[in-house]
């Protein structure tokens, strides 16, 4: 059964957020780990502090109906779109990566640009997912940590559980 990593995020009551998006995400697929949450700033815009994490589940369904689920669940956390991609937001989730797949079928993009470009996301698929290589790079995805500038957006861990 394919395996996706999915990003979690949230900016506004973001812990009940977090809380939220791991149960729909439990009653919905086979979740097989979630990491730890982690606080870093809000980027390219004034906003509270973000809490993320990275989850992993098996899924039967496409990436694009996978990101039609993942669409519902924005929904039943009353996200609503707005122009604009660098606001404040109840849940944020991403499918960063699906299985081995490369595809560029918009909206999907695989693998997602974010795993590599901000610590939010690789560190805590670093944690889950130490071993995975990137379909692209072909790198252990602990290895793109290690290299990554830890300085550029600096994160915090949060005591909160899944």
């Amino acid at each position: 059964m394919p395996i996706a990593y999915l990003g979690l995020g949230s900016n506004l009551d973001a812990g009940h957020y977090l809380r939220l998006a791991s149960r729909e995400l439990r009653s919905r697929f086979s979740l097989q780990k979630i990491s730890a949450v982690y606080r870093s700033k809000a980027l390219g815009f004034d906003g509270a502090d973000f809490l993320n994490a990275v989850a992993c589940i098996e899924t039967e369904l496409t990436p694009h109906d996978l990101c039609t689920q993942l669409e519902l669940i924005h929904e039943v956390a009353g996200r609503r779109r707005r122009s604009g991609k660098l606001i404040s937001r109840t849940l944020d989730i991403d499918l960063l990566l699906y299985d081995q797949l490369v595809l560029d079928e918009p909206p999907v993009r695989l693998p997602r640009e974010d795993v590599l470009r901000y610590s939010f996301v690789l560190r805590p698929l670093a944690e889950i997912a130490p071993h995975y290589r990137h379909p692209v790079t072909g790198k252990l995805i602990s290895d793109h940590w290690r290299a990554f500038d830890v300085a550029s957006h600096p994160l915090t861990a949060v005591d909160l559980v899944l």
